[in-house]
């Protein structure tokens, strides 16, 4: 069974524009400025239309309409726009999957990325660092299709639900998607922080020290494999690992959010 090192020897990763590595060491800069943000997403006239496409769909809700990243940035925020415009870079960098529904995979990321931004509130965790996550926590298995298709069938057996995914992944692997996820947001330099949060997301209890963001993670995973997940799934995700991320089960189910209202940028 090979390593998780010996699986990425061979691996060809996708590759990010220089707007996108750029954007990436934004995240590492605590300074970093809207202004800053704005002058890196304006060297890529796609990226930019695409932006302000998004930022004028039914999706946000804007009052008024937005005519340039400078409003989009002041309306919506630096930290949503740079998740936005990176979400959008990734999800275009990887080529379709054989054996992979394409639809279905980004319909759970994007899913995966709305429940860790809502639980990241309540415990006290940067929401759109989260949401970011979220959105990268399932990529590694976009490379385990590309690099071991004979594998995937196995691995994508239907219901699909993330634990049982995992599960099947490290028995066949020795690994799972997670931990591919981990080393490519490592190769492509974004911050420690969100390396640590996938590396350990598909078992966050079982590694010390507990991570915080891993723990989000996981369980907007879980919600984000319901099928018409209501309040009343918050009875469903495991106890322990709320009650160690202090989330009160009474906020989650007070706040519980709806998926409609979940940023998509997978009609882009």
């Amino acid at each position: 069974m090979p390593t998780l090192a010996a699986f990425f020897e061979s691996a060809k990763l996708p590759v990010m524009t220089e707007v996108a590595h750029s954007l990436v060491r934004t995240l590492n800069d605590p300074d970093a400025t809207g202004a800053q943000v704005e002058a890196i997403i304006a060297k890529d006239p796609a990226l930019t239309a695409n932006l302000l496409r998004m930022a004028n769909s039914a999706q946000f809700g804007l009052s008024r309409q937005v005519g340039s990243l400078d409003h989009a940035i002041t309306m919506l925020g630096m930290s949503r726009i740079r998740a936005l415009a990176l979400s959008t870079s990734i999800s275009t960098a990887f080529p379709t999957v054989p054996g992979l529904d394409r639809a279905q995979f980004w319909k759970f990321s994007m899913a995966c990325a709305g429940y860790a931004q809502w639980l990241a509130g309540g415990a006290g965790l940067d929401p759109q660092q989260a949401w970011l996550a979220g959105m990268m926590l399932r990529l590694g298995e976009l490379l385990i299709g590309q690099r071991v298709p004979e594998r995937l069938a196995e691995i994508e057996v239907q219901p699909n639900r993330s634990a049982a995914r995992w599960e099947r992944e490290q028995r066949l692997l020795g690994f799972d998607e997670c931990q591919v996820t981990a080393v490519m947001a490592r190769h492509w330099n974004f911050p420690d922080a969100i390396v640590t949060g996938l590396q350990s997301a598909s078992d966050p209890m079982a590694v010390e020290p507990f991570d915080r963001l891993a723990g989000v993670v996981h369980l907007a995973a879980l919600l984000a494999d319901m099928p018409n997940p209501s309040p009343e799934a918050v009875s469903d995700l495991p106890l322990p690992l709320i009650t160690v991320l202090e989330l009160s089960r009474h906020w989650m189910v007070g706040r519980f959010p709806h998926p409609q209202t979940f940023v998509d940028v997978t009609s882009l």
